[in-house]
């Protein structure tokens, strides 16, 4: 009696097997055999072909997702275990093969009648899963091309070229043969396709390489020699970045961190964030320069200062006719400002609100009459201060 826990006929999958080219290689593989027993196949080249669309194979592997059936499936192509045949005509629909030439099948260029293939095929999946999984061991040639792993084994050319479509360097990958080929007979498994193992052996040793080195940098101290990398100098210039700004840099840099004995941090990160925030200073330094220096003797106020004279209602003419002794007088102190504008722009308001004062003097003379005569000298002494005053200067 079916249990009602096990509605459907189980996959019996061999361990040898399994082991071998891995558990999901092994489960597509015995599915792919059981299909050829119960479909129409066509002969080629001494091979069973079965035509399967997208369709077809989600019914026969409903545990696993279109992508994963793909995944499976290039898998077991790599390995050399399967052909597929995309030639059908249609997009979603291609015709797999099991790379085991068969002898007792004759080339058809047509498909064959139903009952004669399901016989053959029969046959060649039982001989194949009868075999004791002992004997598959013992006989690696046996299980469809799996063997042992020579002593003088080296990785196709195939597979040293993938592993530089990764980025990997020939010489690393070289220094990794010999380890993996020791590993491999001390457990005297054998394996349909070694390059393949060999490649993800590879990239999980350089994703291993890549996380050491990324931590080694993090742990060293700088060094007296230190140089930034030529990544870290690409960034920099194209942002717009001088690169003897970025030279000139490097000195002071080293010097900095070898002070404080830091012994963390990615150097050329913090390189980069170091000439960024320098060269932002040093750009708006040029165009607000503030350094304290004396004035030219050909020097002239800003257009920008004579904007603020007209909002103040002070004459451009007046201001422009003392630029002279404006410069005349700093020259003569010989003393140093940041910026001679705004001095300027003092020394005008202040001759300006002199002049104002002078006329309206003037205008009194004549109504104050004599009223003055009689004071004593105070009125001179404040006249005399109010023309020698230079608190403007200061």
């Amino acid at each position: 009696m079916q249990s009602s826990l096990v509605p459907e006929r189980p996959l019996v999958i061999s361990p040898t097997l399994a082991a071998t080219i891995g558990l999901e290689e092994a489960v597509m593989l015995h599915v792919l055999s059981e299909l050829m027993v119960h479909r129409d196949v066509r002969v080629k080249d001494r091979l069973s072909w079965i035509e399967l669309g997208h369709p077809d194979l989600c019914r026969a592997f409903p545990f696993w997702a279109l992508i994963d059936i793909k995944r499976v499936q290039k898998s077991l192509q790599d390995l050399g275990l399967i052909l597929i045949d995309p030639e059908t005509g249609r997009q979603d629909t291609s015709w797999f093969a099991i790379n085991q030439p068969r002898d007792d099948v004759q080339e058809q260029s047509r498909a064959v009648p139903a009952a004669t293939t399901r016989t053959s095929a029969a046959r060649a999946a039982h001989e194949e899963y009868a075999m004791p999984a002992s004997a598959a061991v013992l006989n690696p040639a046996a299980s469809q091309g799996a063997s042992y792993i020579p002593s003088n084994w080296q990785p196709g050319e195939d597979w040293i070229k993938q592993c530089r479509q990764q980025n990997i360097p020939e010489e690393f990958v070289q220094q990794l043969v010999p380890g993996f080929v020791m590993y491999w007979r001390e457990r005297r498994q054998a394996r349909f396709s070694w390059g393949n193992a060999f490649y993800k052996y590879v990239l999980r040793e350089w994703r291993q390489e890549q996380t050491r080195r990324g931590v080694s940098e993090m742990d060293t101290e700088m060094s007296t020699d230190w140089w930034p990398s030529a990544e870290a100098i690409s960034i920099l210039e194209n942002a717009g970045i001088s690169g003897t700004f970025i030279e000139d840099a490097i000195p002071e840099f080293v010097l900095y961190w070898r002070e404080r004995g830091v012994t963390t941090g990615a150097w050329n990160t913090r390189f980069i964030e170091h000439i960024r925030r320098q060269w932002g200073k040093y750009s708006a330094s040029i165009h607000h320069d503030t350094q304290p220096r004396r004035i030219n003797e050909d020097w002239q106020p800003s257009p920008e200062c004579f904007d603020i004279l007209r909002m103040a209602e002070i004459d451009e003419e007046f201001a422009r006719s003392k630029v002279s002794e404006f410069v005349l007088y700093w020259r003569d102190t010989n003393q140093v400002h940041a910026s001679w504008n705004t001095r300027f722009l003092q020394f005008i308001k202040f001759q300006w609100a002199r002049r104002l004062d002078g006329s309206q003097e003037t205008s009194l003379i004549d109504a104050q009459d004599k009223s003055f005569t009689g004071k004593n000298q105070q009125g001179l002494g404040a006249a005399f201060q109010r023309f020698t005053d230079r608190s403007w200067a200061e």
